[in-house]
């Protein structure tokens, strides 16, 4: 009997539609995600750390009948993870893809950055997607199956003036997720994916800009005219580019949704020509991370 109540337990588990629990979905990349998601046929977990943001989401979901459920979810809070975790197991018995989208942008000095800041940008970027990843893994493992898919960035493939900070936490989730893609892919059936933008014109954009100011100055001292040189040389590319330097968050969410429904997703996708141009040096040998991965299976496994 309890062999029959397992068999209907798991026919069921199947025939439910897909579900994705998506982080930082108030704005941008994540707000996105969640809508086009919806629109094919996921069941939404879109979470964020203040619900008091989600009115614009809200509104979406009303007003086209979208399968969205909103939930609280602060990355940098493990309690906060687990329950919400907790919760879609409750009611799905599932988690068929986590989206690691939240983060937040930082353009500053390693000099001028205080403490807190360099822990705050790291606990964001970093520990908070490797918390996330922690409290579904348990579940995929169990299920064999699952996709776990990170926006990153081309920051975390190529290191940029005054944003040393933020690429060091994005390098560390590639690195992250290229160790775990290693053993538990074959093993478990849990696919990973790190979704790679360049520059996006979103909210995103503006916190990290926002967070550079010293002062009410963006640079001072020394730093002053080597942060002018960079600022103008991000309007200049911005102007001069034959490609799309900067893309909206509908674009990249796309991108992530493609990934999603991929039989076999790659280690690491760029969004756009520009991005993939940009991190050529890096990525010329192996662009897409498969390569690099089955060479580590075979020298460790």
């Amino acid at each position: 009997m309890k062999n029959g109540m397992n068999v209907r337990s798991e026919l069921k588990r199947m025939m439910m539609k897909q579900n994705v629990l998506i982080t930082g979905t108030s704005t941008g990349v994540g707000f996105e995600s969640s809508i086009l998601f919806a629109r094919n046929n996921y069941k939404v977990y879109a979470t964020m750390r203040n619900l008091k943001k989600s009115a614009a989401l809200k509104a979406k979901i009303e007003e086209e009948n979208l399968d969205i459920e909103l939930l609280p979810l602060d990355v940098t809070s493990v309690e906060s993870i687990q329950s919400a975790v907790d919760g879609i197991i409750k009611k799905d018995g599932k988690i068929d893809v986590l989206i690691n989208n939240a983060g937040a942008g930082f353009a500053k000095t390693t000099e001028q950055s205080t403490e807190e800041e360099i822990r705050w940008v790291t606990e964001v970027n970093y520990h908070g997607v490797v918390f996330c990843t922690q409290a579904v893994l348990p579940f995929m493992r169990k299920q064999k199956s699952g996709r776990i898919i990170s926006v990153t960035s081309v920051g975390g493939l190529v290191g940029q003036p005054f944003n040393e900070l933020y690429c060091g936490a994005k390098f560390a989730v590639e690195g992250f997720m290229e160790g775990l893609a290693s053993y538990v892919s074959d093993a478990f059936n849990i696919k990973i994916t790190c979704v790679e933008p360049g520059g996006i014109a979103t909210a995103f954009m503006a916190s990290a800009i926002g967070k550079t100011a010293v002062d009410g100055q963006f640079a001072s001292g020394e730093y002053l005219p080597i942060f002018e040189r960079y600022m103008a040389g991000n309007q200049r590319r911005a102007n001069e580019s034959k490609e799309q330097v900067y893309q909206t968050g509908t674009e990249v969410a796309e991108v992530v949704l493609l990934v999603a429904n991929n039989e076999n997703p790659p280690l690491r996708m760029r969004t756009s020509k520009w991005a993939e141009d940009f991190c050529k040096l890096k990525t010329k040998a192996d662009p897409d991370g498969t390569k690099l991965v089955r060479q580590i299976k075979e020298s460790f496994l």
